[in-house]
């Protein structure tokens, strides 16, 4: 009999208790156990089963608890002698940050002194009796929301002294989703605040705790260094790209498919592969995102699930407010192709704005992209890495998202579509200008004043909504050109009765063109002087059935003319 399917368990002991639909990740307990490492830092997507993996980390080595000795009996880990020797023999202090999504640095900070003191009240049993000194109850006693900063700081390191005292063991430390307050600030202004504090505490902390047994820290991202951790040169950083633990969260295919099995749902396999299919960690492919499988297991409907957990603001900003190369790299990225670029996994948050590597790099450690190809340029020392989309619903996730930058802000936005398909151009004229009017600025609010003013960053946005409002009837190509502002789209389409159309981007040049409409016949002229129409009329399509068009812009001005 299949095991029950139960969503939102974070719960090692529920899972396992209840029999409850689980694969067996007790491996990375030996693995991380025997890498020895002082400190681990562990960066994955989010639903990547992080919180459930702390979990199982603190029942199986949790001192306080020895009826968890029963959880472990059956899994992969009690094969082993050594590790039924050290289960239930370690103090653990076990602290998450997931929830610290806060406005302001000072709610920030104190939702982090929060949770330390949940902490100090959870063992509060350390001050009974003689086993802490006057002075020492003193402290433990003042721990609270309000307090210092320099308290807040050393406060899980005397922590720690208390327990080794108590126990007389070193403790360790899991910290689940670290950074989850660093990504909440992108768009607020207290990075440098908050950097500076999470610095002295984690200093504190993971590197001048003389009671640290080992520690473990998780995350979707690892923050630059030079921001948070340049104090702790004993840690060791696990990305996606890295080799260790690549099998230790998400599901294998191997795991999903007999998952499939146990649940007659072997005639979904290349479905589910499909779509859920394509996260990579080191040399681990064909990893699969649990969150999706386990929803999917318990509804047997193929739709998103991972994609739509949590916000995904943070990438919508990215994409609707970079410059026009970061949308014409997402364009193709829609369409199916990849993109080439480096990437720095020290995600430096202030340089987001500013460098489309650091996008990138983002979007990779968040599960958007995945790793098709890397090259190693040994004359330069330089890596490059080829990225796509990770997989159906991610890509179903994103063409959502841009749908609702026009669906939220005007509905002008299918009524020219429509105008378009109609070649009604007095209607497309009048919704265009409508449609730039509303959304320019949504789309120009570049974070230097000198990226501010560019129309590119409203019409690339604009040709983003194209490929998802028309990608069922017709394949969307474009062809970028060196000159500013030069743009062209050719919508070829699927069905024999539908006309191909090819528009023609183009920013008034005021020295040399007095009005929108000279702006216009140049883009029409360029369409005619490159012969654009000939990648249709290759293909079969006459020329009769090929509508042309030029589009001028200035500033939030648009001025469209059809071509014979």
């Amino acid at each position: 009999m299949a095991r029950k399917v139960s969503i939102g368990y974070q719960e090692f002991d529920d899972m396992i208790r209840g029999n409850l639909f689980y694969i067996d990740k007790t491996g990375f307990i030996k693995e991380w156990w025997d890498r020895r490492d002082k400190v681990t830092l562990i960066t994955r997507p989010r639903r990547f089963g992080k919180t459930l993996t702390m979990d199982m980390v603190r029942k199986f080595f949790s001192i306080e608890h020895p009826e968890n000795r029963e959880l472990f009996q059956k899994l992969n880990i009690w094969k082993d002698p050594y590790y039924q020797e050290i289960q239930g023999k370690y103090p653990v202090i076990s602290l998450s940050f997931s929830d610290i999504k806060e406005n302001s640095y000072p709610q920030v900070r104190k939702k982090i002194c929060e949770v330390i003191v949940d902490l100090y009240n959870y063992f509060y049993f350390l001050t009974e009796g003689a086993l802490l000194n006057p002075r020492e109850k003193e402290y433990f006693y003042q721990i609270s929301s309000e307090m210092e900063d320099s308290e807040a700081s050393i406060a899980l390191r005397r922590l720690s002294g208390y327990l080794y005292k108590y126990y007389g063991k070193k403790v360790i430390i899991l910290l689940d989703e670290y950074d989850t307050p660093m990504l909440e600030t992108y768009e607020r202004e207290y990075w440098e605040e908050l950097a500076t504090f999470t610095r002295s505490l984690f200093n504190a902390t993971f590197k001048n705790n003389p009671y640290l047994e080992r520690a473990i820290m998780t995350g979707v991202t690892r923050v630059s260094k030079e921001s948070i951790f340049s104090d702790l040169n004993n840690l060791k950083v696990i990305t996606t790209t890295s080799e260790e633990y690549g099998d230790c969260f998400g599901f294998t295919e191997e795991e999903v498919f007999a998952a499939l099995d146990e649940y007659g749902l072997s005639h979904k396999k290349q479905e589910v592969k499909n779509w859920y299919d394509g996260f990579t960690f080191g040399n681990h492919t064909d990893i699969y995102n649990p969150w999706s499988i386990t929803n999917f297991l318990d509804t047997g409907k193929l739709q998103p699930y991972w994609a739509n957990t949590s916000s995904n603001h943070l990438a919508d900003v990215l994409i609707r407010e970079g410059s026009k190369d970061i949308k014409i790299d997402f364009e193709n990225l829609l369409l199916g192709k990849n993109i080439t670029t480096q990437i720095d996994e020290q995600i430096v948050y202030d340089q987001l704005s500013e460098r489309e590597s650091a996008i990138w790099s983002l979007f990779l450690a968040s599960g958007y992209l995945k790793v098709e190809k890397v090259d190693f340029l040994e004359e330069s020392g330089r890596t490059f890495y080829s990225l796509s989309l990770t997989n159906k619903e991610v890509r179903i996730m994103f063409e959502n998202m841009i749908h609702g930058w026009f669906a939220d802000y005007d509905s002008n936005y299918n009524d020219f579509v429509k105008a378009l398909l109609q070649e009604d151009l007095k209607a497309m004229n009048l919704y265009m200008n409508r449609v730039a009017a509303v959304t320019f600025s949504f789309f120009d609010t570049g974070r230097k004043a000198s990226l501010r003013g560019q129309p590119e960053r409203f019409y690339h946005g604009f040709i983003l909504g194209l490929i998802v409002e028309l990608e069922d009837r017709y394949q969307i190509t474009s062809n970028r050109e060196s000159g500013f502002g030069r743009y062209d789209v050719i919508l070829e389409p699927k069905k024999p009765e539908d006309k191909a159309i090819i528009m023609e981007f183009k920013v008034q040049d005021t020295t040399d063109e007095k009005n929108l409409s000279e702006t216009s016949q140049a883009a029409l002229q360029q369409i005619e002087e490159r012969k654009y129409e000939t990648v249709l009329t290759s293909k079969g399509i006459p020329s009769d059935k090929i509508r042309k068009y030029g589009f001028a812009f200035c500033e939030k001005k648009v001025f469209i003319e059809a071509g014979k």
